[in-house]
């Protein structure tokens, strides 16, 4: 406890740096909830805020307003992405890894959806990625591991439909495997699909 009459002590730049750092964290946490539950246009800054704890303007401070922490976040899960794709491993463990993700946690493929509704309604929302790397499936069509007839945007197409279903439609999931999206019957069953269906894509005999 400081005594009485005695000057505050200015906090030290290690602790200035990890207050900071702290409260980066938390409004990227309160960001990804705002925007994965009401997408891009639907988040309200002073919400992220509030779900935060912290003062509305920190945001404007720490990432220049709501885009620039939209932003953020996509270069995050851009990050974490390119963690899947190590060449040593199949196209079905890479999908496998997609689906298990998304399974874990949905807010990646909810903000996913977003943006394609805000797209279709003709809503811009901010995108790191404008244009889609297709070199990993043409690279494995290359090596051998996929049909080169195979039209590689219509497969990465096909692969994310795959993979997101589960989530974009549990409703369906419910309908046809008598189960929520969130048992581990359904994960084990459909999981043991992805992979047979990703191996059948190898060169034709």
């Amino acid at each position: 406890m400081r005594e009485p009459g005695k000057p505050r002590r200015s906090p030290a730049p290690e602790e200035r740096q990890a207050d900071a750092d702290r409260t980066r964290r938390v409004l990227l946490a309160a960001a990804y909830e705002e925007f994965a539950e009401k997408g891009y246009a639907g988040a309200r800054v002073h919400e992220i805020a509030a779900r935060a704890n912290v003062n509305k303007q920190l945001i404007n401070y720490y990432f220049g307003g709501k885009e620039g922490l939209y932003r953020t976040l996509q270069s995050q899960w851009l990050k974490h992405e390119a963690t899947f794709h190590d060449p040593g491993r199949s196209a079905a463990d890479i999908a496998t890894s997609y689906l298990h993700g998304a399974l874990d946690d949905p807010r990646g493929t909810r903000l996913m959806v977003w943006r394609g509704l805000s797209y279709a309604a003709g809503q811009e929302t901010p995108d790191e990625e404008p244009e889609q790397d297709l070199s990993g499936i043409t690279e494995r069509q290359q090596a051998g591991e996929i049909d080169q007839d195979l039209d590689p945007a219509c497969l990465l197409l096909g692969m994310m439909a795959l993979t997101t279903a589960p989530l974009v439609m549990p409703d369906m999931v419910k309908k046809t495997f008598g189960v929520e999206a969130t048992d581990p019957a359904f994960r084990e069953r459909y999981t043991a699909f992805l992979r047979d269906m990703m191996t059948r894509l190898g060169p034709r005999r």
